[in-house]
């Protein structure tokens, strides 16, 4: 398995995780039950060692003293009577060494002592207790229960073996629930890991599943967003470059043209060759229209296009946008309607830039009404100032009109190149008015017409 894997990192993330935890918990637990065990086995020789002294009542009585023998042997612990003087009294088989004169001095004060001693003879080491024997106020002597270490430590023993087979099952039983939890977690990180290289190669039809609703499944999703927002990206791009060949194509087919039947002399009349001079004027002021909208088209979207924002009379702006067009209005015997209320707030906004989204509205509705007339209605509400421009035109399908604020999207393409136009007009409105922090809208019927609704936030 290669090191880098992120199943191997996981897991081992996990089993360190796991052994931290572990390993504590399995050494707090020995030592309580260590503690516990001895303590149990420390009062009981206590307890006993207390009782016995009590009882005693001569040292004499070799029948009495037998009988404590005997209770040592039923009790699987040892005794060791000592007198005041330090002679062994009686013992079920130990010689203690390490008594020591200390010890004697705190028994002969009536104080019972509990420590660790030791019968160097057998090399046996235990667990004791003494009490001093107490006859009428007189020392006489102590009395000693021992218990063997080693009987001590084979239970601690056995307990502890338990807690580390415990924790080794414990620990094989993380290691394969780590494996299955890594592997669950890492398999679709690596599935979105290749899903990602093959985007990188081009391959944008490739999908990641979606495990869950979760962080991981969240990053699926965004993978597949990708993917899909990147080929939507790709495809628009090589329509753009298609589109834009075929729009510089045209005019420069017409200027090379009519520029070599000038330069030959291919015409008859004058007439015919002012003729071909108009055709040329005209092609060039597309060209250069053309040119223009995709130099501020690029501006507006990398967002280096600069705005003089200030207070702006929108019903002035659009009064001016009004007149200027007043002559195409004329010539195809349209009736301009309008209802533009009264006192409307000022909106911040760039007069020029706002005036050009007007011409553009206003120049596409005179451009495809071929009769009836061209609706304007400008309005306020709490926050907010609305225009709307209405035409009784062709219409826009309801297929089209999520796309008409796309580049060079054409609902009719012939129709509308025969009309002039470059195919960027609405795309320029829409990023103009959402640069001015407005909203536009769009709403259409076939035969009926079509109608833009723009909404701007009021200046404060």
């Amino acid at each position: 398995m290669n090191m880098n894997k992120i199943v191997l990192k996981l897991g081992g993330t996990i089993m360190v995780l796991f052994l931290v935890v572990l390993l504590p918990l399995g050494y707090v637990a020995n030592q309580i039950f260590t503690n516990f065990y001895y303590k149990q086995v420390q009062e009981e020789v206590e307890d006993l060692s207390r009782k016995y002294a009590l009882t005693i009542t001569s040292f004499e009585n070799e029948k009495f003293l037998n009988m404590f023998k005997t209770l040592a042997d039923l009790t699987n612990k040892e005794i060791y009577i000592v007198s005041a003087d330090g002679k062994v009294i009686a013992e079920s088989g130990v010689q203690l060494t390490n008594l020591s004169n200390k010890d004697v001095g705190l028994l002969s004060k009536g104080k019972p002592i509990q420590r660790k001693f030791r019968d160097a003879k057998a090399d046996v080491s235990y667990l004791g207790s003494g009490h001093p024997i107490i006859q009428s106020g007189t020392f006489k002597g102590a009395f000693f229960v021992l218990a063997p270490i080693n009987d001590v430590q084979e239970p601690v023993e056995k307990i502890r073996d338990l807690l580390i087979l415990s924790a080794v099952g414990a620990l094989f039983l993380a290691l394969g629930f780590t494996f299955l939890l890594s592997k669950k977690m890492s398999d679709p990180l690596i599935e979105m890991e290749q899903a990602t290289r093959q985007i990188a190669r081009g391959n944008l039809d490739i999908r990641v599943s979606i495990p869950s609703d979760d962080e991981v499944g969240s990053l699926g999703r965004a993978i597949n967003d990708l993917a899909i927002e990147t080929n939507r990206y790709r495809s628009n791009r090589k329509e753009f470059f298609a589109n834009i060949s075929h729009e510089l194509r045209t005019p420069i087919s017409y200027l090379k043209g009519y520029a070599q039947v000038l330069k030959q002399g291919l015409y008859q009349t004058e007439e015919e060759r002012l003729h071909y001079l108009n055709i040329i004027e005209e092609e060039t002021e597309r060209l250069v229209r053309l040119i223009n909208d995709l130099f501020d088209l690029s501006k507006m979207e990398e967002g280096k296009f600069d705005l003089q924002m200030s207070p702006i009379n929108l019903t002035e702006v659009l009064e001016s946008a009004l007149f200027k067009v007043k002559m195409e209005f004329k010539k195809k015997g349209l009736t301009l309607k309008s209802q533009i209320d009264e006192d409307v707030p000022y909106i911040n906004g760039d007069g020029l830039r706002l005036e050009q989204i007007f011409m553009n509205l206003l120049g596409n509705a005179v451009r495809y009404t071929e009769k009836g007339s061209i609706y304007v209605k400008v309005w306020s509400t709490d926050r907010k100032v609305h225009v709307i421009v209405e035409d009784t035109g062709m219409g826009i399908p309801e297929k089209d009109l999520l796309l008409v604020f796309e580049r060079f999207h054409r609902v009719e393409k012939s129709r509308s190149r025969e009309l002039g136009g470059t195919g960027l007009g609405l795309a320029i409105v829409k990023n103009l008015v959402e640069l001015q922090n407005g909203t536009i809208s769009v709403s259409s019927e076939m035969g009926r017409g079509t109608r833009f609704h723009l909404s701007f936030p009021i200046a404060e």
